[in-house]
């Protein structure tokens, strides 16, 4: 049994599930839009699973944020990264990657 949710309630579910802080607002808004967009291309309906989010994506304010956990010389600015990941921009500088 699938439900349809809105933004409110994919808010909701990391607060339920004590995660409210993993992602920022603003890259929580980033994530819900893109599995729409990504339900709406494929026709293939996403399951809200808040634990497997917060293990396979990542937040990074910018690129010096991200070095900190990748290496520098192979990932030299954001747009490398899109041959290894899924790369999810939102304000100026920030970035969601699925993690690899």
């Amino acid at each position: 049994m699938k439900q349809t949710i809105n933004f409110y309630d994919f808010e909701r579910a990391f607060i339920n599930m004590g995660r409210e802080n993993q992602f920022s607002y603003e890259a929580k808004k980033a994530l819900f839009e893109y599995f729409e967009q990504y339900e709406e291309s494929t026709g293939y309906e996403v399951e809200l699973d808040v634990i497997a989010l917060c293990c396979e994506y990542t937040e990074y304010d910018n690129i010096s944020d991200f070095h900190c956990n990748y290496d520098h010389e192979d990932y030299p600015d954001v747009d490398s990264l899109y041959d290894y990941t899924e790369v999810i921009h939102f304000g100026d500088n920030s970035f969601i990657i699925q993690n690899f």
